[in-house]
């Protein structure tokens, strides 16, 4: 199965990833968002981050989850290698995201294109025929 596709948009970038469970599908977009910063098969794991989002609606779940990783990317220049471990709980009205990420300094890797921001212009969750598919649109 492929992990996602980059789709056709005006201004922006847009991509599409895909998991057997919800959890891989957010993995994935996060591996195709960074991908458009920098080669994340050549970032190391040399260092580990945390991430807890809690939340009211599953949208906004992944986009908290999205913008965090962009947030460390402008703040503490982490480029993402991958997402270790990602776990996706829903507690009464509340979702809650915990994920373990890998990456490196971005001091040491080629970028090649910013991203601003995640938007929910666009933005889809779904599953179908046992196949989860996410769609984001990204502010670059």
């Amino acid at each position: 199965m492929k992990q996602y596709d980059y789709l056709e948009h005006t201004a922006e970038a847009k991509f599409a990833a895909y998991g057997k469970t919800m959890e891989e599908a957010f993995s994935n977009a996060a591996v195709a968002m960074e991908n458009i910063i920098v080669e994340t098969e050549k970032v190391k794991p040399q260092i580990k981050k945390k991430i807890a989002i809690e939340t009211k609606h599953l949208k906004a779940l992944l986009y908290d989850f999205l913008q965090e990783l962009l947030v460390l990317f402008d703040s503490e220049r982490f480029a993402l290698h991958k997402v270790e471990e990602l776990r996706i709980q829903q507690k009464g009205s509340d979702y809650h995201l915990y994920a373990t990420v890998s990456g490196d300094d971005a001091q040491h890797y080629e970028m090649h294109s910013g991203v601003k921001s995640v938007t929910y212009n666009e933005m889809e969750i779904k599953e179908e025929k046992g196949q989860w598919k996410v769609v984001v649109v990204l502010d670059v």
